[in-house]
C-alpha cells in the first residue's frame, strides 16, 4: 500500500492512459471526480501532483488500482503508428480507448519477455509502390515456407513469426482491429465479438499493413485498406490452390461447403472467386444477395475460433509454478478484468493443492 511519506512520484501519463482506456474526456473525468478540467490537464501534464486522497478518487472512478498511477510507463501505442480498420465508424474516444488497450498489451508483453524467450520479428518490410499486395502475399508465403496450402491457424502463424497478438476490449467494438510497429516489435489487436472467419481475415489484413505500410509518414486511408484486404485475400486463398479445387459458377451451398478449406467467410470466398473470374458479375451479385441473409455476425458452417498459443503456453507455465491470474494482474498494477480484456479471456487458475504463489523467472523457456 502507498502512503503519503513513502511513495514514488505520481505519473501523469498513467492518468492519461487510464482515462482514455475508459473512453473519458478530461471534462468528463473532472465531472465524476469533483475536479475542473484544467486540474485534470495539470495532473496529466505533470504540472501539479495530486495528493493521495485525490488519486484514490481518480482510481475509484477509473477502475484502476491506486498503485497503477505511481509506476513508470516504458512504452505506449503511438497514434500515428497504428493502422485502424473502421476509419469511418470510429470516434476519437474509441481510437484512444483502443490505443490504451494496446499500451496495456505492450506492458504485458514486456512482463512476458522478462520470463520467456519469444520469437523475434520475421516480417518483411515491403512497399506497395514496389510490389503489389498479391506479390507481397506470395513473397511472405514463400519466406515463411507455406507454399500454396491453406493455413491451419493464422494467429499461431503470426505469433510464430514474432508478432504479438492481443485482444481488444468489448468497449472497442467500432475499431474492429489495428496493428502497429512499436520499435522493432509488431503488434496486432483483434476484436473478439466477430465470427471466427472474420477474425481470421482481420488478422491477415493486419499482417498486410505490417508488411506493406510500415512507413507511417502519410495518413492511412481507403487505398491502404484496400491494399491490406487484397493482401489478406491472396494470403489466405492463394490463386493456385483456389483454381485447383474451387467450383466454377458455384451455388451458395457450394461456397458454404468450400469455405472451410481456407477458413474464411462465405462472403470472402465469393469475392475471391469473382476476382479470379470463377463467377460473372451477375452471378457474383446474386450470391452477394443470398449471403446477405446471414448478416455480418452469423456465419454458416462456422470454423473454430483461434486463440493465442503464446498466451496459452505462458499462462499454463505460470500456473504450474503457482502464479495465478491475479498475480499477473497485480504485477502489472491492473485489475483482472483489464488483463482478461487483452488476453482473449484465457483463464489462468491455480490447480487445487498447488500451494502458495511463486514468482520464479524462467529465463530460457521458449514458448513457441
Amino acid at each position: 500500500m502507498l502512503d503519503e511519506t513513502h511513495r514514488p512520484n505520481f505519473n501523469g501519463e498513467r492518468l492519461t492512459l487510464a482515462r482514455t482506456r475508459r473512453g473519458l474526456t478530461k471534462t468528463e473525468l473532472a465531472r465524476v471526480t469533483g475536479r475542473i478540467p484544467r486540474t485534470i490537464a495539470d495532473y496529466e501534464a505533470g504540472r501539479t501532483e495530486p495528493d493521495l486522497r485525490i488519486v484514490e478518487r481518480l482510481a475509484d472512478s477509473l477502475l484502476f488500482p491506486v498503485e497503477f498511477f505511481y509506476q513508470p510507463l516504458a512504452a505506449t501505442m503511438p497514434r500515428d503508428a497504428a493502422s485502424f480498420r473502421a476509419l469511418s465508424k470510429m470516434t476519437a474516444k474509441q481510437a484512444g480507448a483502443a490505443l490504451a488497450v494496446g499500451t496495456l498489451g505492450i506492458a504485458l508483453n514486456e512482463w512476458i519477455e522478462e520470463r520467456f524467450n519469444l520469437p523475434d520479428a520475421d516480417v518483411p518490410d515491403l512497399q506497395p509502390g514496389i510490389i503489389n499486395p498479391e506479390g507481397a502475399a506470395a513473397l511472405v508465403r514463400s519466406r515463411w515456407g507455406l507454399g500454396v496450402s491453406p493455413i491451419p491457424n493464422v494467429l499461431h502463424l503470426l505469433e510464430l513469426h514474432g508478432i504479438r497478438v492481443f485482444s481488444l476490449a468489448d468497449e472497442c467494438r467500432e475499431v474492429d482491429a489495428f496493428s502497429a510497429w512499436v520499435g522493432a516489435t509488431p503488434y496486432v489487436c483483434l476484436a473478439t465479438y466477430k465470427t471466427a472467419e472474420r477474425a481470421i481475415f482481420d488478422a491477415a489484413h493486419e499482417l498486410g499493413h505490417l508488411v506493406l505500410h510500415r512507413d507511417h509518414s502519410s495518413p492511412r486511408g481507403r487505398t491502404e485498406e484496400r491494399e491490406a484486404d487484397r493482401f489478406a485475400s491472396c494470403f489466405l486463398m492463394p490463386s493456385e490452390d483456389v483454381e485447383a479445387v474451387a467450383p466454377v459458377n458455384p451455388s451458395l451451398s457450394d461456397l458454404i461447403e468450400a469455405k472451410t478449406r481456407w477458413r474464411v467467410s462465405v462472403a470472402a470466398l465469393n469475392y475471391r472467386l469473382h476476382g479470379l473470374d470463377f463467377t460473372s458479375d451477375w452471378h457474383y451479385r446474386e450470391l452477394c444477395m443470398d449471403i446477405g441473409q446471414f448478416g455480418r455476425n452469423r456465419e454458416p458452417n462456422s470454423v473454430p475460433r483461434e486463440q493465442s498459443q503464446v498466451l496459452t503456453k505462458v499462462f499454463m507455465a505460470m500456473r504450474a509454478e503457482g502464479v495465478t491470474r491475479k498475480d499477473v494482474a497485480d504485477a502489472l498494477f491492473l485489475y483482472q478484468e483489464d488483463l482478461d480484456a487483452i488476453t482473449f479471456g484465457l483463464a489462468m487458475t491455480v490447480l487445487e493443492g498447488a500451494g502458495e504463489s511463486t514468482h520464479r523467472t524462467r529465463d530460457h523457456l521458449r514458448v513457441v
